[in-house]
């Protein structure tokens, strides 16, 4: 898609663009899909968007939603199935990483040290997220937080028991 079709596409949103009412906003959501399955209306929901819908690269935004912008509801961490992160592991990142610059030992430094955060088992991965954040102090005490899969073949969403 080209800077053109962006404006084309951005034109049509723009044309029916309701300003969102941002007193509306009371949550928070980590995922790495978009939203709108949720059925959600933009201003609704704070979407912090990652790959993988990792909480701990989320805590950031988290932390700016919460102290910052006052947003104090529910914390619903989404992972979906058929994710990309449950398809490669962070040593396979590295690597594509590191073959896409040879000789760059400074990127190859950079990126060992990131953490890719693949998913191994999607239930395991909500769980530990949201475990993550309910344990976290830099996450408003008493915040409910929530765990969901979304299934991407049903385009069903379904709270986790945690």
């Amino acid at each position: 898609m080209a800077s053109a079709d962006f404006l084309e596409a951005n034109g049509k949103y723009a044309a029916n663009f309701e300003k969102p009412d941002r007193s509306l906003l009371r949550n928070v959501i980590i995922e790495c899909s978009p939203y709108d399955q949720l059925g959600l209306k933009l201003g609704e929901v704070i979407t912090i968007r990652n790959a993988g819908g990792s909480a701990k690269e989320a805590l950031r935004s988290i932390m700016v939603a919460q102290h910052f912008i006052g947003v104090t509801g529910e914390i619903a961490v989404f992972h979906h199935k058929d994710c990309g992160m449950s398809r490669v592991t962070t040593e396979a990142m590295r690597g594509l990483v590191r073959i896409a610059n040879p000789g760059r030992a400074d990127i190859a430094a950079t990126v060992d040290g990131i953490d890719f955060y693949q998913i191994d088992h999607i239930e395991e991965s909500v769980k530990a997220d949201v475990r993550f954040l309910a344990e976290n102090p830099l996450v408003v005490k008493g915040t409910k937080i929530s765990g969901w899969i979304y299934d991407v073949d049903t385009g069903k969403a379904s709270r986790r028991s945690l």
